[in-house]
């Protein structure tokens, strides 16, 4: 006698609640840490410095967007409750910039040379790049600015993690790194692109929330 298997398919119905503006907001406010230090000096390096700004960036891009993306790689693949092609992307991308900001927040507070971020930039310019096109042909010129603006950071990382000489001090046994002119230049354009995308990313993050929220459609 043969055993009947009935398979049960539960579907889940599409949300409009897409954390979005977690992602937005843990990116933007470690975009707003860091450009001041980068672009103004302020407040100027030192071990305190850098152990705060490392402990924030882990938490606020790193936590929080990694958060946004899992949310919507699972209502994507296992959910179906978010079925917009672009949030493929937008999963993509949370997911890569937060797992990436944990590196960059540990790397500040430890101390690591960096260095081996220029070569870290290259590829998160290429990942960059790749969002402004699908946003564009997605009709999404906001979250496209972004990702044009996301390019020039990644663009600007480059010169300023590997425009660094060293020089052997008498009085220290290892050598000493001191940053080029390009690498000064390019870490003050990467503070400039670090505020300027921030403050646009707080805009989308009021965006995505009050379109959620009270069904105000501001651009996004």
């Amino acid at each position: 006698m043969g055993t009947l298997l009935a398979a049960t398919q539960v579907q889940f119905a599409v949300s409009k609640f897409i954390p979005l503006a977690v992602g937005f907001f843990g990116l933007g406010t470690g975009y707003l840490i860091y450009g001041p230090q980068e672009l103004f000096k302020f407040p100027r390096r030192s071990r305190a410095v850098d152990l705060s700004t490392g402990v924030w960036g882990i938490w606020m891009p790193g936590f929080m967007q990694f958060l946004a993306g899992t949310y919507i790689w699972v209502a994507l693949i296992w959910l179906d409750s978010v079925r917009e092609a672009p949030m493929y992307m937008a999963a993509l991308a949370f997911t890569a910039y937060g797992v990436h900001w944990w590196a960059i927040g540990l790397g500040r507070a430890f101390g690591a040379d960096p260095r081996p971020n220029g070569f870290m930039a290259l590829a998160f310019t290429m990942i960059s790049a790749l969002g402004i096109v699908v946003f564009f042909k997605a009709s999404d010129a906001p979250v496209a600015g972004l990702f044009i603006g996301l390019t020039c950071i990644y663009v600007s990382d480059m010169f300023a993690s590997l425009g660094f000489r060293e020089r052997q001090s008498p009085a220290e046994p290892v050598p000493v790194r001191e940053p080029t002119r390009i690498g000064m230049l390019g870490e003050r354009s990467l503070g400039f692109f670090h505020l300027g995308t921030g403050l646009w990313l707080m805009y989308l993050m009021w965006a995505a929330a009050l379109n959620a929220s009270n069904g105000m459609h501001l651009l996004i």
